[in-house]
């Protein structure tokens, strides 16, 4: 099974969860909460990765990196992006060099 498939999978059962009860459901709790809930967890998820990382702790890294994965893959329903869009912007980045890249968003409209 590859990434993508499994990315996509996640996405539809997150999906399926907007129009569940909250009360029942984590993923609709966080879709049916203000905006700000979401982004708090993938700060606490990013920053239990961060202390992962620093720790060395590969088995740690690999638990924290999939419960920031899941909560971004929240926070891209809640705003109507799959993750074949995420997949598509990577796509087109490949083989670019990093420095390249980002001199071309500071020129176009979307630049930081």
């Amino acid at each position: 099974m590859t990434a993508s498939t499994i990315l996509q999978r996640l996405a539809q059962t997150i999906e399926a969860r907007k129009d569940a009860d909250p009360a029942h459901s984590y993923v609709a709790k966080l879709l049916n909460s203000n905006k700000d809930k979401v982004l708090k967890k993938i700060a606490e998820e990013a920053a239990e990765t961060i202390m992962a990382c620093k720790d060395e702790d590969k088995e740690q890294i690999i638990y924290e990196t999939a419960d920031l994965w899941f909560h971004c893959l929240i926070m891209l329903a809640r705003h109507d992006i799959s993750p074949d869009d995420v997949l598509l912007e990577l796509e087109r980045r490949e083989g670019v060099s990093g420095i390249t890249e980002k001199q071309s968003r500071s020129q176009s409209p979307h630049a930081e």
